[in-house]
């Protein structure tokens, strides 16, 4: 379902009262002023998909922050994505000034405080992820947050094309559709994290490092715990995230693909026993660390092109 709020029957003197309600109950609440001395006017289409929040704003010139004491009233642990789609802006958090033009995104995280501003007519495009469903090292996130990225090369094009579609198609999407679609714009935004700080990274580390075999070894002993994780694993070797990554570079798979990949393995293989007294679905998925049933079953099929119940079915090897 999407909803609307906009200013057009709103008396002139009332609107930005009703604007600031507005992006309160679409986006977060923020601290809005406008930007001239004209009638201001704005109209917002919102809309969920999956666990995500997809936005339309279009509005007149304007200021929009989100301050500390907004966050400690109302606390919103997602990572916001905008894509500009007309005009400019500007985006201050942690220090960085990042100018938007027509076609870049932005990246934020609207659990620490930011500043918006648009200094004419504008449109943007707002997405909303809730932080445990991106999934990315802290570390990481921090590169790219309150940054400027291109929307027209790599990862970021497709994302930018991707958000336009699926904005339209909101109203039309059943629930199966838009947890599969979610799941695909959350992948997206994680590959345009990879590329950011693998440009950014300095040189790679020795792929013949000592700490690589005992890194596998570490995480073949621990697929069973869901907790496992880049993070995890760069603690318990008392390195960063950051250098854990440069470590499996030569790969050509970051560490959490890594993860999934080899749990996925070990799920196929025990899904072709034909022991009767084989373990459900369920239990193996279990058994190696995936503890969201519905979650194990989308990754599966993206990796062997069928469900696993499908698998255990034909008897798939391989």
């Amino acid at each position: 379902m999407s909803l609307v709020w906009t200013t057009d029957a709103v008396p002139e003197g009332e609107r930005l009262t009703y604007w600031r309600d507005a992006l309160s109950r679409a986006l977060v609440p923020m601290t809005v002023t406008a930007r001239g001395d004209g009638p201001f006017s704005g109209r917002i289409s919102s809309g969920r998909l999956g666990c995500l929040w997809i936005s339309t704003v279009e509005a007149d010139p304007q200021r929009a922050s989100r301050t500390p004491a907004q966050i400690a009233r109302a606390a919103s642990d997602c990572v916001a994505v905008g894509v500009q789609t007309a005009g400019t802006a500007t985006l201050l958090q942690d220090g960085r000034h990042a100018r938007v033009g027509e076609g870049d995104l932005v990246v934020y995280d609207t659990s620490r405080p930011y500043a918006l501003d648009y200094p004419g007519r504008f449109s943007t495009r707002v997405l909303h992820m809730p932080r445990r469903a991106v999934g990315l090292p802290e570390e990481d996130l921090r590169r790219v947050t309150g940054t400027a990225l291109a929307g027209t090369e790599g990862a970021g094009a497709l994302l930018v094309s991707f958000l336009t579609g699926l904005a339209a198609s909101l109203p039309t999407c059943s629930p199966a559709v838009a947890t599969r679609l979610a799941a695909s714009v959350v992948d997206l935004f994680g590959t345009l994290v990879d590329e950011r700080t693998t440009a950014d990274a300095p040189a790679p580390a020795d792929p013949h490092h000592p700490l690589v075999p005992r890194i596998r070894d570490h995480i073949d002993r621990h697929l069973a715990d869901p907790g496992l994780s880049p993070a995890s694993v760069a603690a318990a070797h008392h390195i960063s995230v950051r250098y854990l990554h440069r470590l499996f570079e030569e790969e050509g798979v970051t560490v959490a693909r890594l993860i999934r990949r080899l749990r996925l393995e070990r799920c196929a293989r025990d899904l072709t026993r034909r022991d009767p007294a084989a373990p459900t679905v369920s239990a193996v998925a279990q058994r190696w660390g995936f503890a969201n049933p519905a979650h194990f079953s989308r990754v599966f099929r993206a990796a062997y092109g069928r469900s696993p119940r499908d698998w255990v079915r034909h008897g798939t090897v391989g």
